[in-house]
């Protein structure tokens, strides 16, 4: 597994980036004294050594000035205006919702002042894992003033990787907003806040959109390792279930690779399905032509549904019926919520969840049903 991001982080870098964002902040307005060196010894638990080259850093940027026998003051006013936030979503271009959700971060209008700093991952041909710890040490590096982090998934060792990016990014004293997914797993309480979509809430409303069209043999789909938003999803299907009472068991629930056709062949045989509910349109998407590839025909056979809208869900050889997640408001909602947590970072840690729009198209019969 790669080294963790704060290894390779001089320490002197993260006392640097913290005392900047304090001033960036307007913790500390113009010609406010910074506390002496021995109370900042004392408050990261370095050396003097440390402490002084972070400060001759802070020297450097104009950031501050050094007065003989005074001490050091902040040189000018740093507000929340013109600030830079680290976008560390190590699957940007793969993930179909996170290219909407920047856009709407770039779209508010409390961005006029700000800029979101996409970073320099590792190469093409590393990992989702070894591209996210490089990107936390850039913006560690950096001194940005937050960074909205879209946790890895799809890894035996995400959680690892995760909780240490984390770690890491509280060491430098930099506000951290998810996107889209927790990092802990339900029940647990998250310490950093978070925007995203109601997934348990999804899950029941996808799943009782195929059981009001008469499905009663439903599967939930998932890809191995997913995010801990596809347990909650996988929650709200039993819910629906449940509520409907509908008998389900541990077979229908699957965690497969939808483009492993012997695996959907043998899904199909064994459970019969009229229903499919998968976590997300891109698994829905692989499934579709592994399904019609058995020759399978959707919705005529199985009906089959997705969550999210990603821009292709309408254009797949039966277009996709699905939940569209409000992506351009999960972005401007996530930059209002970064600069409160700069404002005001005592505040406990929130999350926001947003509702999801039910979007009807061929692939879960609806027409059919309405023909009958």
């Amino acid at each position: 597994m790669p080294a963790p991001a704060s290894r390779s982080v001089p320490k002197y870098s993260r006392v640097y980036s913290a005392l900047r964002r304090d001033i960036e902040s307007g913790r500390w307005r113009e010609e406010t004294k910074l506390p002496s060196e021995v109370d900042l010894v004392r408050q990261f638990g370095v050396s003097r050594i440390t402490v002084t080259r972070a400060v001759r850093e802070l020297q450097a940027a104009g950031l501050v000035q050094r007065v003989a026998g005074s001490g050091t003051f902040v040189k000018r006013s740093r507000t929340t205006l013109g600030q830079s936030f680290g976008l560390l979503i190590p699957d940007l271009g793969e993930t179909e919702i996170f290219e909407p959700i920047c856009q709407g971060m770039m779209a508010s209008p409390l961005a006029r002042a700000h800029a979101l700093v996409w970073g320099s991952a590792a190469t093409e041909a590393a990992s989702n894992e070894a591209r996210a710890l490089s990107l936390c040490r850039q913006y560690i590096e950096r001194g940005v003033s937050g960074v909205f982090f879209a946790p890895v998934e799809l890894t035996p060792s995400k959680d690892e990787v995760n909780r240490g990016i984390l770690r890491a990014l509280d060491g430098a004293r930099i506000p951290v907003v998810l996107l889209d997914r927790p990092v802990v797993p339900y029940p647990q309480n998250s310490q950093h806040d978070l925007v995203g979509i109601d997934n348990r809430r999804a899950g029941y409303v996808i799943t009782e959109h195929l059981l009001n069209l008469g499905c009663r043999r439903i599967v939930f789909v998932g890809l191995p390792h997913a995010a801990a938003t596809v347990n909650a999803r996988e929650a709200g299907y039993r819910e629906a279930l449940y509520a409907h009472k509908v008998s389900f068991g541990r077979a229908s629930l699957q965690r497969l690779d939808p483009e492993d056709v012997t695996a959907v062949r043998k899904l199909l045989e064994s459970m019969r399905p009229d229903g499919i509910v998968c976590a997300n349109d891109r698994t829905a998407g692989r499934l579709l032509h592994s399904i019609r590839q058995l020759r399978h025909r959707v919705p005529q056979d199985i009906r089959l549904v997705g969550i999210d809208d990603v821009e292709y869900a309408r254009l797949l050889p039966v277009p996709l019926s699905t939940l569209r997640q409000p992506t351009h408001q999960i972005g401007e909602l996530a930059l209002a919520l970064m600069l409160e947590r700069i404002a005001r970072p005592t505040l406990p840690p929130r999350e926001v969840r947003l509702g999801c729009e039910l979007i009807v198209r061929e692939s879960c019969g609806a027409a059919m049903a309405r023909g009958r």
